[in-house]
């Protein structure tokens, strides 16, 4: 069988997308880490798998480099609600995925903004292996952890390029705190209303841009004081804008763009 894909990114943040609306694709973990390998495969930070759903537009399933499952992804999300968009001529949908639904639409600027939840703020919802202070972890830099549907911990730096992300990133990621692991931000507060931030994403590593984890540093960042409830946040592949609603949501703008078409065996 050959089926089609559409290769999407938003803000450099890759992903090869697949349709499994129409016909069942058979998607496994360890087909998608084939299909993500940069060197035997299409290659992209993750594979998405566009599903049919009730009471929503699509499910969106979002597999990581290695093959594990992500709960959320805002690049992607932007991604598919395009799809969606020109497919059906609106301008909103909801997505489904694992961590809920997100509803998304196109503002009259072309730019795509996604309502990414609310934060989850304890322990708990992270989750961390011990209770603690999500606002002051217990680990060296005492970064703050927040989760938009999957787990980020955020380290706020003074000089953003002396930061070894690679060195760090991985053992952070798998730190026993974390018993799902977690993504891991660097992020230098350059005014309270500009953010520069580079992401090692659990499952993927470092990546162009991290939708999720803008979410989770504007947020962080609003709580230690450090930015308005709105900043733009850059990122090595573009500018995001994250808004943390009082209402506890948090609203995600940027840009989409699609790098080709293929099929794949």
């Amino acid at each position: 069988m050959v089926t089609p894909f559409v290769k999407m990114h938003g803000c450099g943040n890759d992903f090869v997308i697949l349709d499994d609306r129409s016909h069942a694709l058979g998607m496994t973990p360890s087909r998608a880490a084939v299909l993500a390998n940069r060197h035997t495969g299409i290659g992209c930070d993750q594979l998405i798998v566009i599903e049919p759903a009730e009471a929503a537009d699509a499910f969106m399933r979002i597999y990581n480099p290695d093959g594990s499952e992500a709960g959320a992804c805002g690049n992607a999300t932007r991604c598919v609600a395009d799809i969606l968009m020109r497919e059906t001529g609106h301008t909103g949908v909801v997505i489904r995925t694992i961590s809920g639904d997100l509803p998304a639409l196109r503002r009259a600027d072309g730019l795509i903004q996604v309502d990414m939840g609310p934060a989850g703020l304890d322990w708990t919802d992270i989750p961390l292996i011990r209770p603690m202070d999500t606002l002051r972890l217990d680990l060296p830099g005492e970064p703050a952890a927040v989760s938009m549907g999957n787990p980020h911990a955020t380290f706020f730096v003074a000089d953003l390029d002396a930061e070894p992300i690679t060195v760090r990133g991985p053992k952070l990621e798998h730190d026993p705190l974390f018993p799902q692991r977690a993504n891991i931000g660097f992020a230098q507060v350059i005014d309270p209303d500009t953010i520069r931030l580079r992401v090692w994403e659990r499952g993927a590593g470092l990546t162009l841009a991290c939708g999720s984890g803008a979410c989770a540093t504007l947020v962080n960042a609003h709580r230690r004081g450090l930015t308005r409830r709105t900043a733009r946040v850059i990122v090595d592949g573009g500018e995001l804008e994250i808004t943390w609603r009082d209402d506890g949501h948090v609203l995600m703008t940027g840009p989409v763009a699609t790098a080709f078409h293929g099929q794949v065996a």
